[in-house]
């Protein structure tokens, strides 16, 4: 990933479990995110919090020390649902031991995409998509996609600021 580029990233938790239906964890991916904008070294345009996976529309635009914001942001959240998972439920934190020289636990799956948006076109269908995740089947989260809180789709449709570290996306595309 470049700095000053947006990308539609998708970030998946380990095989898929559903560690982000409880709002504790979704909170410390609002945290994280937010304190990155405050720290001007990412700007986002939009996101949704699914319960296992995150999908992003965002932009590093400064290095965090000696790395990218986005490497930051997932080393950070994993660091906190470890502490959170230790302090709230050790047994559910089994199921994310690993047997890694590296780490003995792991939140994030490795696959995480990022895919470029160069085309205005392409970045609202992504933003479409984004925010009509919640409303799909086999989630059914919400019947109206504003009403879904862990989103930017209120910024976008109802001037919403409840996230004000949001960026609109035309002052960019």
């Amino acid at each position: 990933m470049e700095l000053g580029v947006i990308y539609f990233y998708t970030a998946t938790i380990l095989h898929w479990q559903k560690l982000l239906e409880s709002d504790t964890y979704k909170l410390v991916i609002i945290e994280s995110l937010a304190y990155l904008v405050q720290k001007q070294k990412i700007k986002v345009y939009g996101f949704v919090i699914m319960p296992n996976h995150i999908h992003l529309l965002f932009e590093n635009t400064d290095m965090n020390g000696k790395e990218m914001p986005y490497v930051s942001f997932m080393k950070y959240t994993a660091h906190q649902f470890l502490q959170q998972l230790r302090k709230d439920d050790p047994d559910h934190l089994n199921n994310f031991k690993v047997d890694r020289n590296t780490r003995n636990y792991q939140f994030w799956q490795r696959n995480a995409l990022p895919v470029a948006m160069y085309d205005r076109r392409i970045f609202e269908q992504k933003l479409d998509y984004i925010h009509l995740n919640p409303l799909q089947q086999h989630w059914q989260l919400a019947t109206d996609p504003n009403d879904y809180i862990y989103s930017s789709c209120s910024y976008y449709e109802r001037e919403d600021n409840r996230f004000n570290w949001l960026s609109h996306y035309r002052d960019k595309l």
